[in-house]
């Protein structure tokens, strides 16, 4: 057997942290609208009401009237009512997270989260999707087991880029005026661009993580820099590839072993099972070693399925 069902009580714990972290992110979310602020401005004889942007930027409403104090006074509300739900949320959070640890519910590196929470808080966890081993960790979330080790383990993070969205992806790095770098940095401050590897950043436990694409289609450039950092990462593609991009996905809540949660967006299941047969038996240049293991983590997820443990089009 090359799964155990996971013990019930980390079974309940799972279930009641990750309808906290959930909750959390909804509120987090719609706290959005509320960021900044808003203060009356005096100009000459009439004071107009200006709403603050994190970006320090400035727009100015109207003068002072009826409908702007209504405005006004309905955005004050909300964000001292989303502020309390997120202090109260955050404290459940991080008692959820000390449970997590203390009943072992979590088995996903600390760094595969982190990177996923840095991604998510930069606004970007659409464009990126988890592939290769790490999915295993959602897949068994799902199913509720424990998939054994030897399956599991890898020293690198595949993140599938999604080149359709390639003009959206770069406006939106250039307005955060950040790189795919830093933002892994947010993570662990020990990531730097591999010497070798324009599309590799490792950290200095050797934790790796990957940007790949799809094969170029019509005029895709290729490869593509994540920002204009000169430094930053690049992605390249990767063979076969563009079944990754059609594939359906699947999203579940992932655990640290140190208890933190993060939202992670993979390939649905009979996808991975697909890509890995490939992998495992047709794959050029892949060595023998890595087409046994393959194959074992098709197996695994096949298993999952058709047990009825892991259901397609989860999520």
């Amino acid at each position: 057997m090359n799964y155990l069902p996971t013990p019930e009580n980390a079974i309940r714990q799972s279930i009641d942290s990750i309808t906290i972290f959930n909750e959390f992110c909804r509120v987090e979310q719609k706290a959005k609208a509320t960021s900044g602020g808003m203060y009356w401005k005096r100009q000459g004889e009439y004071e107009y009401l200006t709403k603050t942007r994190l970006d320090n930027t400035q727009e100015r409403l109207g003068a002072r009237s009826e409908s702007t104090e209504a405005i006004y006074a309905a955005f004050t509300k909300q964000k001292q009512e989303a502020e309390a739900r997120l202090k109260s949320l955050r404290e459940s959070l991080k008692e959820a997270e000390r449970l997590n640890r203390a009943l072992k519910v979590g088995r996903v590196p600390s760094t595969v989260v982190a990177v996923l929470n840095a991604i998510h808080q930069a606004g970007l966890s659409q464009n990126f999707t988890v592939v290769g081993t790490l999915a295993l960790y959602a897949y068994e979330a799902a199913a509720g087991v424990r998939i054994i080790q030897g399956a599991l383990a890898t020293q690198d993070a595949d993140l599938f880029w999604g080149a359709r969205r390639r003009v959206k992806f770069l406006t939106d790095m250039a307005r955060l005026n950040t790189s795919m770098l830093s933002i892994l940095q947010r993570a662990d401050a020990s990531f730097q661009r591999k010497d070798d590897q324009i599309s590799t950043a490792i950290n200095d436990k050797g934790f790796e993580v990957d940007f790949l694409r799809r094969q170029p289609e019509g005029d895709d450039p290729h490869p593509v820099q994540f920002s204009s950092d000169e430094d930053d990462l690049w992605e390249v593609q990767a063979p076969r590839a563009s079944i990754l991009t059609n594939a359906a996905r699947f999203e579940q809540v992932v655990t640290s072993t140190s208890g933190q949660m993060a939202k992670m967006i993979t390939i649905d299941p009979a996808v991975f099972v697909s890509f890995k047969r490939w992998m495992a038996e047709e794959a050029v240049g892949r060595d023998a070693a890595r087409k046994r293991r393959d194959a074992t983590q098709a197996d695994i997820v096949q298993g999952l399925i058709d047990e009825g443990l892991l259901m397609l089009g989860y999520c």
